[in-house]
């Protein structure tokens, strides 16, 4: 059995030296969409080597395939910490395994639909500030 080295992601650079194109282009568009759209009392930090988004409590992550332990094998994970309690009326997000995150895996930029998540974006926002 092939032991996988450890990472250590400190920053976004570090993050975005290792990732496939295809997953540093998806992070990048996606953490745009979060960026421009959450308030700024909210901030982003690296933790378990991905971009975490957090107000009150945590609002979102983003998780790319290529960074071990996020559970998908391609793509990239934009997942909302309180997913389970968002009214997801387009029904964009997975449940998957986890009671509370819910989620939505982008295999290419193309398939990025910024209306929708800027929608579940404002409702987290809202949600995190109660």
């Amino acid at each position: 059995m092939k032991t996988v080295p450890a990472i250590k992601i400190k920053s976004l650079l570090d993050l975005f030296e290792i990732l496939p194109e295809n997953e540093r282009i998806i992070v990048d568009v996606v953490r745009q969409i979060v960026l421009e759209n959450l308030p700024a009392t909210c901030k982003e930090k690296i933790a378990y080597n991905v971009p975490f988004f957090y107000g009150k409590k945590g609002i979102c992550l983003i998780w790319p395939a290529a960074i071990p332990g996020g559970g998908i094998r391609e793509g990239v994970l934009l997942g909302f910490w309180q997913g389970n309690k968002l009214r997801d009326t387009d029904h964009y997000l997975s449940r998957g395994s986890n009671k509370k995150i819910f989620y939505r895996i982008f295999l290419s930029a193309d398939e990025i639909e910024e209306d929708k998540i800027v929608k579940l974006l404002k409702e987290a926002v809202r949600m995190d500030s109660l």
